[in-house]
């Protein structure tokens, strides 16, 4: 049986590519608003762009409490392994890899009878932060990306697992991007992954999970170390929405972020001791990068700095919090501190060079274990399983940002009054940039454009 399914996905993709030749899926790509679903939103088209040897899919789901990745795959192996082909056509890979954990282990059973010789699993360890691109790709391929180059400069082109459905969407079914799958989790009546269209709010999306279950709630856009404070729960999903967590609004993780930056100096100046656990802990550092957090906080405390390149090094920090939610045992950050930085040094037009380092020894022994970062997170009342639900709503009205990724904001088609269809074009790639398309979520009628969005009122 497993062999006759490997040649109906063999034609499938053999079909496609005859009707979509290599050189033309990036720009069908870049009109169908792909962009990557699992970080800041780097439009795929520009990767597919590239000659690589290998294609990695980044399928660790790197956030505790996250579960989009590992469900989708599941119910989705087919045409995850599609998209991958698609994708290795386009940039000549000769080898796919999908990095995920052994604990996803519905995925594995369901991606094992699809593969094709030139795709394999690669098993990573429950850490963190397995997930992070440059640390995938140093435990899927033994390769170390130097700070401050990409992936492909090691001919490994990165996406993760909803990108590239997204890619067999729109290949194989010509459908742009116009949902987006993501975890609603933590204090929540039903803790649920599910699929809404792009625009609906972050209260709607609560409110489909039943809402909070504690009076007083704070909510994170994301997973609990990368992800951002909520401020407004009128914020809409875009395509970069992996997920919406809810905790006690006295949690230390919402504490945290709600911090001033005043508040952060502050504190490193009284207390930090320079102990060096935090560069200890540094994924980046400890796989050959020069990144030094506990010297990074040493010169803003007292600007004092040796050699000068250190300071440069923020740059190339990932923000994976480790330094402020696991390694610091006096509750710095020096995570907000590198943020800081990189918003100045890049003010200036600097860019980091170096060489990339030794490896640390210890370094696969340093990452940190899932179950001990959701203990010192205080998590474990919160980890829910977030199983994968179907929907059927649709709101009654979306508000489309025309900036969801890294680049130039798409440009307006449509104007007040026009009537849509899910799926229509209502703005376009600006042209010369590093953009891409946006496109209805709903059918209804254009309510608002504005210089930022577009809002679309269902009919």
């Amino acid at each position: 049986m497993s062999e006759i399914t490997r040649q109906t996905q063999a034609a499938r993709i053999a079909a496609t590519l005859a009707s979509h030749p290599a050189v033309t899926i990036a720009e069908k790509v870049r009109q169908a608003g792909i962009v990557g679903a699992g970080g800041a939103g780097f439009p795929t088209y520009v990767k597919l762009q590239a000659k690589a040897e290998i294609y990695l899919v980044n399928a660790a789901e790197c956030e505790p409490m996250l579960k989009v990745d590992q469900q989708l795959m599941a119910t989705q192996a087919d045409r995850l392994i599609r998209g991958l082909s698609y994708g290795m056509a386009a940039t000549g890979a000769s080898q796919g890899i999908i990095a995920l954990k052994a604990k996803y282990q519905a995925a594995i059973a369901a991606l094992e009878p699809l593969l094709p010789p030139q795709i394999r699993i690669h098993i990573l360890p429950d850490v963190y932060p397995a997930g992070d691109e440059v640390i995938t790709i140093w435990q899927a391929t033994g390769r170390r990306v130097p700070a401050g180059e990409l992936p492909i400069s090691l001919g490994v082109v990165v996406n993760n697992v909803q990108t590239l459905l997204n890619l067999t969407s729109a290949l194989e079914d010509d459908h742009p991007v116009t949902h987006r799958t993501l975890t609603i989790n933590g204090a929540v009546v039903h803790p649920m992954t599910i699929t809404v269209p792009l625009g609906v709010t972050l209260g709607e999306v609560l409110t489909l999970a039943g809402g909070a279950t504690v009076p007083q709630a704070g909510y994170i856009n994301g997973g609990p170390m990368m992800g951002h404070l909520v401020t407004s729960l009128a914020q809409p999903v875009t395509k970069t929405t992996g997920g919406l967590l809810v905790l006690p609004a006295a949690h230390l993780l919402i504490q945290r972020r709600e911090r001033s930056d005043a508040d952060i100096i502050n504190l490193a100046r009284t207390v930090c001791e320079q102990c060096g656990l935090c560069t200890d802990l540094c994924p980046r550092h400890i796989i050959g990068h020069e990144l030094p957090p506990h010297l990074l906080v040493r010169a803003v405390n007292y600007q004092q700095l040796d050699p000068p390149s250190v300071l440069l090094s923020a740059l190339t920090c990932s923000e994976c919090s480790v330094c402020e939610s696991y390694a610091c045992p006096v509750d710095i950050s020096p995570m907000r501190l590198n943020r800081l930085l990189k918003t100045q040094l890049r003010a200036q037009g600097l860019r980091y060079q170096g060489e990339i380092r030794a490896e640390d020894p210890m370094a696969a022994y340093r990452l940190v274990p899932i179950p001990r970062l959701i203990s010192r997170l205080q998590l474990e009342p919160f980890y829910q399983a977030a199983p994968l639900q179907p929907l059927d709503w649709q709101p009654e009205q979306v508000t489309l940002p025309l900036q969801q990724h890294i680049g130039a904001p798409a440009q307006a088609v449509v104007a007040v009054g026009d009537s849509v269809r899910l799926g229509q074009c209502i703005a376009v790639p600006k042209e010369g940039a590093l953009s891409v398309a946006i496109h209805a979520s709903i059918d209804g009628v254009i309510s608002a454009v504005a210089p930022t969005h577009i809002s679309i009122r269902r009919a």
